[in-house]
């Protein structure tokens, strides 16, 4: 038996709670992981409180991210005591994810641990920061540089923006933040951010161009977020879309695009490619201050995943929450 967050829906309703699970409930896969970190991304938010319908089958163990020990092995690139995390790959969705002391997965699914992290350091960065340094590569793919300009992140505050903010400034880019958290401004100039703008600037309706002012951006937000950063983005800058806290919707015209060259670059970190994983996570090991995790992050046990996911929501939490499973 272990100890996990179950989902459940049944005639009594949609619920999640923490609960022993007998290891014969794991599902299908070659690698069994001892799990020691998870986390709680907006996502698994989404999926434990049925605000979404993030889950595709019952019962289901949230929490698209973990790291742990391979406990057994049937994969050839894994042996039993090897450190691995996961992030995506549809875990926790429809199929039994981290938030709990084991999880049974595919072995294609895992990346190594990078040594330059610990389980606990890496489940800090988590789905969140991994998919910001996806953005940071995009930018640096379509030829954006420190010199040309500030670079915009969206939902500042939160997993991705923090650490994006972090990565970017080290990285010698100037960084501008967007929050609705005008009280999280010395938070997130701590992270490298040179000016914090409110969210209300960047929210509403706006026009199909603007002034010219951001060389490239990040942008977790969505609707009409994204339109108003795509419309004031300079002449062939680049805007990295990875979220969608604001809404699906894009209510943008195509006058950035085709009057200033503008590039917009879906981000993907679900189903990423193994090659584009394993970059990521090598260059965060390098370009990431990891005296900023202890910054970015805080640590809550098993007990507490429950509330805080409708915390989440609601916006009352800031940077990445780091689910110890042995508590």
């Amino acid at each position: 038996m272990f100890k996990g967050i179950l989902i459940e829906k049944d005639e009594s309703g949609y619920r999640a709670s923490l609960k022993d699970i007998d290891e014969t409930q794991l599902p299908e896969g070659d690698v069994t992981v001892r799990v020691s970190h998870s986390t709680l991304n907006y996502k698994d938010g989404l999926a434990i409180t049925g605000k979404a319908p993030v889950v595709r089958k019952f019962p289901m163990v949230p929490g698209i991210d973990l790291a742990g020990t391979v406990e057994h092995s049937e994969h050839p690139d894994y042996k039993v005591g090897d450190a691995v995390l996961l992030n995506g790959w549809g875990v926790g969705e429809g199929h039994w994810g981290g938030l709990a002391q084991k999880a049974r997965v595919k072995g294609n699914w895992l990346v190594p641990l990078p040594t330059a992290f610990s389980p606990q350091q890496a489940m800090s960065i988590g789905t969140a920061g991994y998919t910001a340094m996806l953005c940071v590569l995009a930018l640096e793919r379509q030829g954006v540089k420190p010199a040309d300009g500030e670079i915009l992140v969206t939902g500042a505050a939160g997993g991705v923006g923090s650490v994006a903010i972090a990565v970017l400034s080290q990285l010698g880019y100037t960084v501008v933040a967007v929050s609705g958290r005008p009280e999280e401004s010395d938070y997130l100039k701590g992270l490298g951010a040179v000016e914090v703008l409110e969210r209300a600037q960047f929210s509403a309706p706006g026009k199909p161009m603007g002034k010219e002012r951001w060389a490239g951006a990040v942008d977790v937000v969505g609707s009409h977020t994204l339109a108003n950063v795509c419309a004031t983005t300079k002449y062939r800058g680049v805007v990295t879309a990875c979220g969608l806290a604001g809404g699906m919707d894009f209510p943008a015209s195509v006058m950035p695009f085709i009057l200033r060259g503008v590039t917009l670059v879906g981000v993907d970190s679900v189903m990423c490619p193994q090659a584009d994983r394993l970059e990521a996570w090598q260059r965060l090991g390098t370009d990431l201050d990891l005296a900023k995790l202890g910054v970015i992050s805080r640590d809550i046990g098993l007990s507490e995943v429950v509330p805080v996911a409708t915390q989440l929501l609601n916006g009352e939490v800031k940077g990445r929450v780091v689910v110890d499973v042995s508590r």
